[in-house]
C-alpha cells in the first residue's frame, strides 16, 4: 500500500510536495511507470508531471500562483498510484519571495509581482560537483558578492583546470562500466537540487545549462530517446523552482553531434513540460541561436569579438525585440586564452557598455591557482577587482528608471540610456576627456552627477543645468555622467 505524505498549507511560489512512499520499484520505474496530478483552483487547473526517486518513491511537485484552497487529484495507468486526491491552503508568498522572472517591457525583466529584476550573473560551470567543502566556501563567497543570477551545468564538465571526477553521477553505472542512461541516480539529482535551493534562498536565479560538449563520460552523447526522458526527468524535478532559468546548452553549436531539427525538439519538450513558463535560451559558440524561435525568452550570448561585444547590444535589441544577456563577455583573469583573460578595468568596461546599451552582462573569473580552484570552473573564492565595482553598477542601475535602462539617441562617441526628459546616464568608457558639452532640451533642468565607475564615486554637482552646458571632466577613463530632471 501506498503512503502518502502532503502538506496542508504551502506559500505562494513556494514549492507543494506529495510523496508517494510503497510504490512499484520492479523493472524500470523511471520508463515504465508514467505519473501525473491535475491541481485546480476554481476553474483554473494545471497539469504537472511526477517522478520516480528510488526506493519505491514518486514526488509531484507544484509551485502554486495564486492564493486559495488547491485540489489536486494524481493520474497514472499503476492503480496503487492513480486517483489520490487532496485540498491543500495556499497562503501568502514569503518575504523575499516575488515569483518567477518574466519579460517585461520587451527588454527588461521583472518578478512575478511586479517587482524589478535586473540580471547581474556570473559563471560557475561545475561548482555543484567540487564536494561539500569546495561547495560551501561557494556559498559563503556568493553572500558578499554583487550576483543575483549564476549560470551552472547540470553535468559534470571536462575541460581545462577541471578533470576532477565529481562526487555523483546523473545515471546508474560507473565509469569502468558505462552508464544505463534509462536509469537516472537519484543521489545525483538531490544534491544538485539541495544547491539550486541553497541559492534560491540566497536570491539568486539559477541559469541551469542542460547540455554541454565538454564531456568525457558520454552524457554528451546519448541517443535521442534518452536525451528526452532526461530532460522530461528534469523538468519534472526542477521546474517548481521558481528560480530556474532553462538555458538548452552551453556552447549548443560545438555540439557536433547534435542537430538543429535536436535543439527544436529540445526546446519543444522543455516548454511543453514546464506549466511555470520558466525564462528559456541557447547559448552559442561562434554562432547565435536563431532567437526570433517563439519559445526562446531571450538572447543568451557569448562574446563574438575578442574586443568588441556588448558595444552591439543595442543592435542585437533591434534584431530580436527581446532582452539581451551577454551571458559571456570574456573573464577576469590570466589564463592562457584569451576567453580568460581580461582585466577587471576590462571586465567593468564591458559591463557598463551593455548596460548603458540597453541589455545584460555576466561576469566570470579564471585567474590561475595551484589546485585549479578557478571560479569560473569550480567556484570558491573570488580574487578580481571587477566584482565589488559590478556591485556600484548595480546600484547605479537599481536607482535608475524602474522600467529598465533603454538605449537614446546620443552622439557617436558617447553612448547614452535612460528615459527621454528624466533621466540620462552617459557613459565615457575609455576615453578620458577633459570637459564635454551636452545640448539637453531647453525648459527641463537637471541635476548632474559625476560617477566614478572604478574608485565607485559619485560626485554631486553644485547648482542645476538646463540647456546647453560644459561639463568639466577629470581626464581620467571609466567615468558617467548622470542626469536627472529636477520637480519643476
Amino acid at each position: 500500500m501506498v503512503h502518502v505524505t502532503k502538506a496542508g498549507h504551502v506559500s505562494k511560489w513556494d514549492i507543494y510536495e506529495i510523496v508517494l512512499e510503497g510504490g512499484p520499484s520492479k523493472g524500470n520505474p523511471f520508463c515504465d511507470i508514467k505519473l501525473e496530478a491535475l491541481f485546480s483552483l476554481g476553474k483554473r487547473s494545471s497539469c504537472v508531471s511526477g517522478f520516480y526517486d528510488g526506493n519505491g518513491v514518486y514526488r509531484i511537485r507544484f509551485m502554486p500562483d495564486a492564493e486559495g484552497e488547491w485540489s489536486f487529484k494524481t493520474a497514472s495507468p499503476e492503480a496503487s498510484l492513480d486517483g489520490i486526491e487532496g485540498v491543500f491552503q495556499c497562503q501568502g508568498a514569503r518575504g523575499g519571495n516575488h515569483g518567477p522572472v518574466r519579460v517585461r517591457n520587451t527588454f527588461h525583466f521583472a518578478y512575478e509581482d511586479g517587482t524589478p529584476y535586473i540580471p547581474v550573473g556570473t559563471t560557475c560551470y561545475a561548482w555543484s560537483h567540487q564536494g561539500e567543502e569546495m561547495e560551501r566556501q561557494t556559498l559563503e563567497t556568493l553572500k558578499t558578492a554583487p550576483f543575483n543570477k549564476l549560470r551552472m551545468c547540470v553535468f559534470p564538465k571536462s575541460y581545462l583546470y577541471n578533470v576532477n571526477e565529481p562526487p555523483f553521477y546523473p545515471f546508474e553505472g560507473t565509469v569502468a562500466d558505462g552508464w544505463d542512461y534509462s536509469r537516472f541516480n537519484p543521489a545525483f539529482f538531490g544534491h544538485l537540487e539541495k544547491r539550486i535551493a541553497e541559492l534560491g534562498e540566497m536570491g539568486i536565479e539559477v541559469d541551469l545549462i542542460l547540455f554541454h560538449p565538454y564531456d568525457r563520460w558520454g552524457f554528451a552523447h546519448m541517443k535521442p530517446e534518452y536525451d528526452d526522458l532526461y530532460l522530461r526527468y528534469i523538468v519534472a524535478r526542477l521546474s517548481p523552482y521558481r528560480h530556474i532559468w532553462w538555458s538548452l546548452a552551453n556552447e549548443y553549436d560545438f555540439m557536433r553531434n547534435k542537430t538543429p531539427e535536436d535543439w527544436e525538439r529540445y526546446g519543444g519538450i522543455v516548454t511543453e513540460y514546464d506549466p511555470y513558463r520558466h525564462l528559456i535560451s541557447n547559448h552559442n559558440g561562434l554562432a547565435f541561436y536563431d532567437f526570433d524561435k517563439p519559445w526562446v525568452t531571450h538572447c543568451s550570448i557569448q562574446r563574438v569579438d575578442v574586443y568588441k561585444t556588448s558595444e552591439n547590444t543595442d543592435e542585437w535589441r533591434k534584431k530580436w525585440n527581446k532582452p539581451v544577456v551577454i551571458d559571456e563577455c570574456a573573464y577576469e583573469g590570466n589564463a592562457e586564452y584569451g576567453w580568460g583573460n581580461i582585466t577587471g578595468e576590462e571586465m567593468v568596461r564591458r559591463f557598463w557598455e551593455g548596460f548603458v546599451r540597453g541589455g545584460y552582462v555576466g561576469h566570470g573569473e579564471t585567474y590561475m591557482h595551484p589546485e585549479d580552484k578557478i571560479w569560473w570552473a569550480k567556484g570558491g573564492l573570488l580574487y578580481g577587482t571587477s566584482p565589488e565595482r559590478i556591485a556600484f553598477l548595480r546600484r547605479v542601475v537599481e536607482e535608475g528608471p524602474a522600467g529598465g535602462l533603454d538605449p537614446l539617441p546620443s552622439d557617436w562617441d558617447l553612448p547614452c540610456a535612460g528615459v527621454e526628459d528624466f533621466y540620462y546616464l552617459f557613459y565615457f568608457g575609455f576615453n578620458q576627456p577633459k570637459s564635454r558639452e551636452f545640448r539637453m532640451k531647453p525648459g527641463i533642468r537637471y541635476q548632474v552627477e559625476l560617477l566614478d565607475m572604478w574608485n565607485m564615486k559619485v560626485e554631486k554637482l553644485p547648482g542645476s543645468y538646463e540647456g546647453a552646458f560644459r561639463i568639466e571632466l577629470p581626464s581620467r577613463m571609466y567615468m558617467a555622467v548622470r542626469m536627472t530632471a529636477m520637480p519643476e
